[in-house]
């Protein structure tokens, strides 16, 4: 399973002082005007967005971004950090002008506290409250990523065929999620992309939709190494769960109520909860936190007319058999119950795998052990009756299409990490599929490009299926970029880019 990263640039901070614009060392352009519309601010600078894309707000002075202004008298150096050199004048803290550094985030403590870190201006203009009607991905805009954007963008100076550079480019044209898989990365990206999709919406008059990842439980991925998560499975932690996360997330989806937003939740969870709690301790360390936490993020999240729910549920190499799924019906009837009032929409497949959507040389026999769904096509066909058997009454799905267009090189259907012949596949889109109803959309939830896991043995998060024969290497750290995983998968797209 794949976790997202949030912006990591202290390198480039470094450089700061001597570019054209504070924002350029970070990935992004600098905005075309000083006067431009301030839809973020944190100890960087003001952000704007132009071209579905964050720029950096040119500024007179460094300071004024962390609260201060610019020094207009004194050129006394008083107290120097990392953000620059820091004067008094009027019996308060000024940035002397001409000499920011790199800002690693500290704010001096001298100057007393500032409250802004993290903090908002331009506030954008919050509507009437929307509500899902039908397929929740049907009449709007997808958002585009702007992190993803500045990945690809990284990733296009690295290549040097031209053709390669025009798949690339095509890729900033297509929406994925974004994922909040830690307390921090949470909130640094919920706020801020809810804000700038609401200026895209208020500015373009058309429902702009933003697709987030709910992925922190405690004791997260307790069957797999590479992405187990920053909450253990205890008492404590799951305190923190509810409070500094789900809590959090609650309050600025209830601010936000104006836009339509999709919640993916808790990838690999109660998939395990179906398949591994014989099997692995960890697993069953886990399940009363899984259970509950399900139950918690429901009742909250599931409650908000704006926000459509999507449980996930493995993929067809996972829970495709008939016991597996049976069982499953049981597991997910029991915790959208448990759940109520709160409303779950449907369910997610395929997210962060490689499974094809339809692949007519596989069928139940020796090859696929004897497995009834060998792809993900017939998994959802078969999924949708069992649910529906199960009593859930809201049965609809979305398949994560990243990277099943092409048939990897894989011996056995249930290898994840880092597949070799890794290929993008459908683009996202509403109601895909003519004659099932009851899929929602095709969508990728795992960005191309993001690794499944190390190949480093030594590494502490070093997961066997990272080193198999078929996973391509060496590949970086779960989420981190990989960029020969992301331009195998370019090459390989279906349909082609």
């Amino acid at each position: 399973m794949k976790a997202s990263i949030a912006l990591t640039a202290i390198a480039a901070l470094a450089a700061k002082a001597s570019a054209a614009c504070w924002s350029e060392p970070l990935g992004y352009r600098c905005c075309s005007s000083p006067n431009a519309q301030v839809i973020y601010t944190d100890n960087d600078g003001k952000w704007g967005v132009e071209n579905n894309d964050w720029c950096g707000i040119p500024s007179a002075c460094w300071s004024e971004s962390l609260g201060y202004p610019c020094c207009k008298y004194t050129s006394d150096v008083v107290y120097t950090d990392n953000d620059g050199k820091w004067g008094v004048e009027n019996g308060d803290w000024c940035g002397i002008n001409g000499t920011s550094g790199g800002n690693n985030g500290y704010t001096p403590s001298n100057p007393g506290n500032n409250n802004n870190q993290g903090g908002y201006e331009g506030e954008p203009t919050i509507g009437a409250q929307y509500t899902h009607s039908g397929n929740p991905f049907a009449g709007h805009k997808f958002f585009l990523n702007p992190y993803y954007t500045a990945e690809v963008d990284a990733a296009i100076a690295q290549m040097s065929s031209s053709s390669l550079k025009q798949k690339a480019e095509k890729m900033k044209e297509y929406s994925n999620a974004i994922w909040l898989d830690t307390i921090e990365n949470m909130n640094s990206w919920l706020l801020r992309n809810l804000k700038t999709a609401l200026a895209e919406q208020n500015e373009t008059g058309k429902t702009v939709l933003t697709v987030f990842v709910v992925y922190d439980l405690p004791g997260r991925d307790c069957h797999a190494l590479a992405s187990n998560g920053e909450l253990l499975a205890n008492d404590s932690d799951f305190d923190r769960y509810k409070t500094e996360y789900i809590d959090v997330i609650e309050g600025h989806l209830k601010k936000y109520k104006s836009q339509p937003v999709v919640l993916v939740v808790e990838p690999d969870s109660l998939a395990n909860m179906v398949t591994n709690l014989e099997n692995t301790p960890a697993c069953r360390d886990s399940e009363k936190y899984y259970m509950d936490g399900h139950a918690y993020l429901i009742k909250k999240l599931g409650a908000l007319p704006h926000v459509a729910m999507y449980l996930d549920i493995g993929h067809a190499f996972w829970l495709g058999w008939d016991d597996n799924r049976e069982k499953a019906g049981k597991v997910y009837s029991k915790v959208i119950s448990s759940g109520s009032p709160g409303k779950v929409r449907g369910f997610a497949s395929n997210v962060a795998n490689y499974t094809p959507w339809e692949d007519p040389t596989l069928s139940r026999g020796p090859d696929t052990e004897w497995n009834p769904c060998p792809d993900e096509k017939r998994y959802l066909e078969a999924m949708y009756k069992t649910f529906q058997s199960a009593g859930i009454k809201s049965v609809y799905f979305i398949d994560d299409t990243s990277r099943n267009g092409h048939k990897t090189d894989r011996t056995h259907p249930g290898e994840w990490c880092n597949q070799t012949g890794v290929g993008i596949g459908a683009r996202p889109a509403a109601n895909p599929i003519s004659g099932m109803s009851y899929l929602d959309a095709f969508y990728w939830v795992k960005p191309l490009g993001e690794s499944d896991g190390t190949s480093d043995e030594s590494a502490k998060r070093f997961d066997g299926y990272c080193g198999h024969a078929t996973a391509m290497k060496p590949a970086p750290e779960a989420g981190q970029w990989f960029q020969k995983h992301f331009e195998q998968g370019l090459e390989n797209a279906n349909p082609p880019l």
